[in-house]
């Protein structure tokens, strides 16, 4: 028997994305890993993934943190 149980972090009125399932779920169901959140409300939630393809085209966009390509010295 293990000495310390491994516990989602989580509780409930907070709402979660499960990636795994493809779900929103309120508290602690899926490991934290697997998740993204915590959202306010169960719609935030729900639009987890476009939250995420919307940040990564700023991010990826973004002049700030666009890294220079190294010039070939072909």
């Amino acid at each position: 028997m293990a000495l310390f149980k491994k516990r989602t972090v989580g509780k409930p009125g907070e709402w979660y994305y499960c990636l795994v399932h493809q779900k929103v779920e309120e508290g602690p169901e899926c490991p934290a890993k697997d998740r993204f959140g915590p959202y306010g409300s169960r719609e935030e939630a729900q639009h987890a993934m476009e939250t995420a393809q919307e940040r990564n085209l700023e991010w990826d966009t973004d002049p700030k943190w666009h890294d220079k390509q190294p010039e070939s010295g072909d």
